[in-house]
């Protein structure tokens, strides 16, 4: 059975070279890279290995501010809550935007019962932020601003660079979720003026379980793990070498392809977009025209839900999302869709499609051919489209 995957933002697969690299790590069978003995000096060697590629893919001005973790998710846990506990004496207030990541929203809920304040920024119709609404947000008390660089829903880029001037200016630590970003787009953490940058190895094709943390020198972050003085004594725990070793390859292949993935799915994107009005009608783009990922679309089709549309398509052997797959589960409508200011009926009907380095351009034409049908099935029997129609 061959499956058309266009739910690339929820699991990627592992490249053949990244495998390849795993496979011949597991064989090696290398030792604890804090061990003293020489095994674990040639250990710890491959480890700094895989951090120096990774810190060239953001362009990290020294390996040693990397510091590895299981997930994203953990990442901006530890950004988050690390900069809570290393700054106590400036503050207790953060400034974020109501599009992000439940891991940043429930990582900052954590701090209320400490007296921690918050104050979450609105957005416009594609989720993007105005930097003088954060600049307004800093008091005196501020100690971090935590915006995510690229939706996981919309796609939509916020203007990071722009706000890197503004708390660099008010000497506030400036935290950013990069996780569906790295790896994806380029990515350069001194041009964009940030202090912390979460993310992930998946989304360029590294294993799953294996994340990153950027922390500039001279930024003040607790550990959020206490244990060993594993990662220049900034995570505790000895570190899945396996999985850095895929991630440090995976980070390297997607540094030189770079070009050229971001060609393919500029493509295939304008091509999805391009065809999209021949095959239904009366639908939303929530994703920015113009400051978005090129391998993600989310849209919204009216009088339907986006839940019934996937397991449709999914019977046709073609893969999409309606939201985060983190969020999956959940029946309450996106928090992310309506803060564009989406009816809850229309953010229900939503499909977040991202492309891969897999996909083709019959995938996209097969995709709008089975969408077309059941777009069509599904209306017929939706009391709110026959009431459109009678209206």
């Amino acid at each position: 059975m061959t499956i058309i995957n266009l739910d690339h933002i929820s699991s990627n697969p592992l490249l053949p070279e990244v495998k390849k690299s795993m496979i011949e790590a597991i064989n090696r069978d290398y030792a604890n890279p804090s061990s003293q003995h020489k095994a674990g000096e040639e250990a710890a060697e491959v480890l700094d290995n895989a951090r120096q590629s990774v810190a060239q893919l953001i362009n990290s001005a020294s390996a040693k501010e990397i510091v590895f973790t299981s997930s994203g998710t953990e990442s901006i846990n530890h950004a988050v809550k690390g900069v809570a506990m290393a700054n106590l004496e400036k503050g207790k207030h953060i400034v974020t935007s109501n599009v992000e990541h439940n891991a940043v929203i429930r990582s900052i809920k954590r701090l209320k019962p400490l007296d921690y304040k918050a104050t979450s920024i609105s957005v416009d119709e594609y989720g993007r932020v105005t930097p003088n609404d954060v600049a307004d947000a800093i008091s005196d008390d501020t100690i971090m601003v935590s915006i995510m660089h690229s939706n996981n829903e919309t796609g939509t880029i916020q203007p990071i660079r722009e706000i890197g001037k503004i708390t660099k200016e008010k000497k506030v630590i400036f935290h950013v979720d990069a996780v569906d970003s790295v790896g994806v787009v380029p990515i350069d953490v001194q041009a964009l003026g940030v202090d912390l940058l979460s993310f992930a190895s998946n989304p360029f094709y590294g294993p799953t379980g294996v994340g990153g943390l950027y922390i500039r020198r001279g930024t003040r972050v607790f550990p959020v793990l206490d244990g060993g003085i594993q990662e220049n004594n900034k995570r505790g725990g000895t570190e899945n070498l396996i999985g850095i070793i895929g991630m440090g390859v995976a980070a390297d292949l997607a540094g030189r392809d770079m070009d050229a993935r971001l060609a393919h799915f500029r493509k295939l994107k304008d091509l999805l977009l391009e065809e999209l009005p021949n095959y239904i009608d009366e639908y939303l783009i929530n994703t920015h025209p113009e400051f978005s990922l090129p391998n993600l679309l989310s849209i919204s089709i009216k009088y339907i839900e986006g839940e019934s549309v996937m397991l449709m398509l999914d019977d046709d052997d073609i893969a999409v999302s309606t939201r985060s797959a983190c969020a999956t589960g959940s029946l309450r409508a996106s928090h992310v869709l309506i803060s564009l200011g989406l009816s809850h009926a229309d953010a229900q009907g939503t499909l977040v499609i991202s492309l891969g380095i897999d996909n083709l351009e019959q995938d996209i034409i097969a995709f709008l051919q089975s969408l077309k049908t059941v777009v069509t099935t599904l209306r017929d029997i939706s009391p709110l489209y026959k009431k459109s129609s009678q209206a």
